[in-house]
């Protein structure tokens, strides 16, 4: 790359340290990143990473210590004095307006964008140059997910960053966007550009940094060359212990208990910008984790929103939970009837931000003995709350914690955990280890397998991780454009073909969506690499 040791570093942040009310998130860090550095930011959910990377771009500002940037004493007091400096950054959520164009996208954040034609032509003009193909007067509502993450880029590359800051960049990103954007990286490094990478995607991290920092409960703990490191040894630094490890189980699924069955669902989105579900056929059987995959916006959301019941269905017996039909449910109805729900937004559907975590439990977990005659169990729910905590390993104030005060991946396991110790019938879990550390993911999954082993529950999974539907599914499906794939077993399926499937080489004409019978009750599963 274009690192070189000799050279003063780009940014030298001495001593940082900040705390929020009940928490230290930074105790005394030092970090240095030298110019051309493909450097990686590691971390367990809520060791201080967010917080971290939110100093240097000025959102939060640190309370004790010193930054210099390029050797002089530094102030970083807001992301516009950042980005003056050649600091830019690329969020884990996009911040795109869906209804302008990828141009007046740009232009927002540019203090001298210029006219809108001698933008576009700087637009063009960096995409070819780092092959991250755009098109200017492209709506933002008409491009996937990978495109979009582009449309960050570009705006980034505009500003003539020096040191490019990248807040979990693969997580809804097919395979071949995913090599698309290391070539464009290691570009970046080779000009003399630096960037900080944060990743729970420990195999991308070997693969693509040079350096590595190292965050656990708020301190810094160590720092390797990851080239040199696996990802389990990687894994230990940044847990402090060996990091656990998935246990299979036997399956049982009975192929004659059918407890989620869509029939011939359509659907009609609810904003312009959405994607129509058409004629979808689909059993999910009890004691089986089914998997749907596919890159974000190709109607996997307004399935989501058909089965939770936030919209209902043209007809009641489109959706079917264990033989009765829920289609003209509202969520209250079907959770009543054994259904739970894990969306993929985290807060504003999964959880009430300004809410406690109390609170935010008894809001889809009321029915599990939390209310009695009209009137809530507050030591239940308390006790419940707290079971989440430990069983999840939520690292919070309290219970009485207001959820927006956890870290992502803190939250993330908190609504998982709230969903499986209810141990429903149907569980529809949408990315459920998204931006989860590796120790969180598998207990996620460990937990999902023992719903479905000991419990008996089906699962309909729908996640862009690849490697985590091949590791905890036993069957699997590809949606795209709002048609499903036909459904097959994961024993008789390949990366290579779901890829193609992902693009909509499929043919839907002769499937069968009740799938495959299972041929021994065991569970296939590739290794995750």
């Amino acid at each position: 790359m274009g690192t070189d040791s000799q050279a003063a570093p780009l940014l030298e942040l001495r001593d940082i340290s900040k705390r929020y009310p009940g928490t230290l998130a930074n105790d005394s860090i030092d970090l240095t990143i030298q110019p051309g550095e493909l450097h990686a930011l590691l971390g367990e959910n809520g060791a201080g990473k967010s917080t971290l990377v939110k100093c240097i771009y000025g959102v939060v500002h640190p309370d004790a210590g010193q930054m210099l940037w390029q050797g002089q004493p530094t102030a970083i007091t807001s992301p516009s004095r950042a980005q003056r400096l050649g600091i830019g950054m690329v969020f884990q959520h996009f911040s795109l307006f869906e209804t302008l164009t990828v141009a007046q996208n740009i232009a927002l954040s540019l203090k001298n964008a210029g006219s809108m034609r001698g933008l576009a032509g700087r637009i063009v003009e960096v995409s070819k140059e780092y092959q991250l193909a755009i098109e200017p007067g492209r709506h933002v509502y008409d491009l996937s997910v990978g495109e979009r993450q582009r449309v960050e880029i570009v705006r980034c590359l505009l500003q003539d960053p020096q040191l490019l800051i990248m807040d979990e960049p693969t997580s809804v990103l097919t395979p071949g966007e995913v090599e698309l954007l290391f070539k464009t990286l290691r570009r970046l490094a080779a000009e003399g550009r630096s960037i900080l990478y944060i990743s729970h995607k420990l195999e991308e991290v070997c693969a693509l940094c040079e350096r590595a920092t190292i965050l656990r409960s708020a301190r810094l703990v160590d720092s390797c060359d990851p080239r040199t490191e696996s990802t389990d040894s990687l894994a230990r630094m940044m847990m402090g212990t060996a990091p656990p490890v998935l246990e299979h189980r036997q399956t049982h699924a009975d192929e004659q208990q059918i407890c989620l069955r869509l029939n011939a669902l359509n659907h009609q989105p609810s904003t312009p910008f959405g994607t129509r579900l058409e004629a979808l056929d689909l059993a999910v059987r009890a004691g089986e984790v089914l998997g749907i995959a596919g890159v974000a916006g190709n109607g996997q959301q307004e399935l989501l929103m058909a089965l939770s019941g936030e919209q209902r269905s043209q007809r009641r017996d489109m959706i079917q939970l264990d033989g009765t039909p829920v289609g003209h449910m509202d969520p209250a109805g079907r959770r009543a009837r054994g259904l739970a729900f894990a969306p993929a937004e985290r807060l504003g559907r999964g959880a009430v931000s300004e809410m406690s975590l109390v609170d935010n439990t008894c809001l889809t977990a009321y029915q599990q003995g939390l209310v009695r005659h009209g009137f809530v169990r507050e030591q239940a729910v308390r006790r419940l709350t707290r079971q989440i905590c430990e069983r999840f390993n939520v690292i919070s104030g309290g219970t009485s914690a207001e959820a927006r005060s956890l870290s992502g991946g803190n939250l993330q396991k908190f609504v998982m955990g709230r969903e499986i110790l209810q141990a429903p019938k149907v569980l529809i879990a949408a990315n459920p280890t998204w931006g989860v550390d590796v120790g969180a993911a598998v207990t996620i999954r460990q937990a999902l397998l023992d719903l479905v082993t000991q419990g008996g529950t089906g699962v309909l999974l729908i996640s862009e991780d690849l490697n985590e539907l091949f590791e905890i599914c036993d069957r699997l499906a590809v949606m795209y454009e709002g048609r499903l794939s036909p459904v097959v077993s994961v024993a008789d399926a390949d990366h290579e073909e779901i890829g193609r499937w992902m693009a909509g080489l499929f043919d839907t004409g002769s499937a069968d969506n009740a799938g495959p019978s299972a041929t021994d009750g065991k569970r296939h599963h590739a290794a995750v690499t």
